[in-house]
């Protein structure tokens, strides 16, 4: 090859480009036809073909133009009808590859249609070849770049439309958990959520980072009955969820401790099932209360709780203080916060828990009867009077001992 091929190249590549931009209307309707054969996803939007023609003549003009003018490739912006439709493939939901697989046909497209046509122009092979190489190596180079640049246009789009999602979101949910009325229809669309059934919300939490925590809380709404729950982000480390029942609702979550609790280390707080917008709300402020519960108890281990369980505590424990002298005025010296104090605490409540019988609370606590009994009647000393005296306020004091322990007992 001698020194003046690579330039009479260029010259004849540049005639070529002219050439193809005096056509390029009908060379841009031959491309759409191309792409809608091989993209199903065109279909029958009108709108994105439109846009897929537009975008097919923009680049070809765009860059025949270059080429035509010997423009480098570094200078290629992306052209309006281009990025809007990356914009238009992004609000459809299509998949950044689908998007880009316009690119790469086209390319495919530009390609098969100067290797065809290119020894009609040239009739010295050796400078066909040339001039297909160069040609060739700037529409890659072109194309490389124009995608690059649609394909961030779309990630922008995606992320413009996810935020505005999850705004929308989030304030469908702050004005439900306030009891504002909402146009339930629009909720349950924004929301992909039905508020209809009964709900149930929880909360989910962990103590460190390194938990996929809102796939978590979806697994948790599954264990609840619900094959679709709705799960926010409530900061780096707290999810809140509502699942919606139809069917019946677990009455115990005692399964799932084979699958969280240790394994996990995610704590989990359960509201009762409450009906409809008013049971969003209803329940969710009962998880919330639940979740204080664990946290007032000092419990490190993760737990799985149902407000059900501690419905009573919370109520006493609202006022952490009346709380503290409630139990003082109940249990007297009994409510110590020492080994013996608790030990004797734990079988009084066990014997009122089995409605009196020494022998069921022996079981339950793998001691004893008589064991049992000792410790009821130092208890009972302790207290400064029988346990038959106010067994109401009693069994209610020695429940919140045991949920909440040192957060209402006197040091020993």
């Amino acid at each position: 090859m001698n020194a003046q091929e690579p330039a009479h190249s260029a010259a004849v590549g540049r005639d070529i480009a002219a050439s193809l931009l005096a056509n390029v209307s009908s060379l841009a309707d031959d491309m759409l036809r191309y792409l809608v054969e091989r993209i199903p996803e065109v279909g029958g939007d009108a709108e994105l073909r439109g846009l897929t023609l537009g975008s097919c003549s923009s680049n070809l003009e765009a860059v025949l133009s270059m080429v035509r003018h010997g423009i480098d490739v570094a200078a290629a912006e992306a052209p309006v009808t281009a990025l809007e439709h990356a914009r238009a493939m992004a609000s459809r939901g299509h998949s950044v590859d689908v998007m880009l697989r316009f690119y790469r046909l086209g390319h495919e497209y530009f390609t098969e249609k100067l290797s065809e046509s290119l020894t009609e122009w040239i009739d010295d092979p050796a400078v066909a070849l040339r001039t297909f190489i160069d040609l060739e190596r700037y529409g890659f180079r072109y194309i490389d770049r124009i995608s690059s640049l649609v394909a961030a246009e779309y990630v922008a789009e995606l992320d413009r439309r996810q935020n505005q999602a999850r705004a929308e979101r989030a304030d469908v949910v702050r004005a439900l958990l306030a009891g504002e009325r909402v146009d339930i229809a629009r909720a349950e669309r924004v929301l992909g959520h039905r508020l209809t059934g009964r709900q149930i919300g929880f909360v989910c939490w962990v103590d460190d980072r390194g938990v996929d925590l809102e796939g978590f809380a979806r697994k948790v709404g599954r264990f609840l009955g619900a094959g679709h729950s709705l799960v926010v982000a409530a900061g780096p480390l707290v999810v809140w969820g509502w699942a919606s029942i139809t069917g019946e609702a677990r009455t115990s979550l005692t399964g799932m401790a084979t699958w969280s609790g240790e394994r996990e280390n995610v704590h989990i707080a359960v509201g009762s099932p409450h009906p409809g917008a008013a049971g969003f709300r209803t329940s969710h402020l009962e998880a919330l209360r639940t979740r204080r519960v664990i946290e007032l108890s000092g419990r490190g281990a993760p737990s799985i709780t149902q407000f059900s369980d501690v419905a009573l505590v919370d109520a006493i424990s609202r006022d952490l203080d009346a709380a503290r002298a409630f139990v003082a005025a109940q249990l007297g010296a009994l409510a110590r916060d020492g080994e013996k104090e608790r030990g004797e605490r734990a079988a009084l409540l066990a014997v009122l828990d089995a409605q009196g019988s020494l022998a069921t609370a022996a079981r339950t606590l793998g001691i004893h009867r008589n064991t049992v009994l000792q410790r009821v009647r130092r208890a009972e000393e302790r207290r400064g009077r029988p346990a038959t005296v106010k067994i109401a306020e009693l069994h209610a004091a020695l429940l919140v001992c045991d949920v909440l322990g040192a957060s209402v007992l006197r040091e020993s």
